[in-house]
């Protein structure tokens, strides 16, 4: 059976948070670059502000709310995992290694084979 997800419509006043977020976003780049004349610290300072104000915008809107309870539901999955111990870690990692050399090594063997077969045989070039 399959199941279908229920998207919500987003309102006007939700568009007009998330357009208020994007042009304050924009307007602290624009601040950061028109207030060359003055120090590294105001710039700094106009473009940090306006990021938070526009972060603080988006996150009042039915997005902000949605990527707020997707992160919420993204820890709560993480402390489900059964993460493995020590022994186990260090056994895996060891068949990975152990793993990449035997393939280097195929690779290799195939590699210098190939090349014997058409370079001394089929076209008799010597090196």
């Amino acid at each position: 059976m399959a199941t279908s997800e229920v998207q919500t419509v987003s309102t006007a006043g939700d568009k007009t948070r998330t357009a208020l977020a994007v042009a304050l976003v924009l307007a602290g780049f624009v601040a950061y670059f028109m207030l060359e004349d003055q120090g590294g610290l105001v710039r700094w300072a106009s473009l940090l502000v306006a990021m938070i104000a526009a972060a603080a915008v988006f996150f009042t809107s039915e997005s902000g709310r949605q990527l707020i309870g997707f992160g919420k539901d993204a820890v709560r999955e993480t402390k489900k995992v059964v993460w493995p111990e020590r022994k186990e870690t260090l056994q895996i990692t060891l068949y990975v290694f152990a793993f990449v050399v035997v393939m280097a090594l195929f690779l290799w063997l195939t590699d210098k084979t190939l090349e014997w077969v058409f370079y001394d045989l089929i076209l008799g070039w010597k090196k």
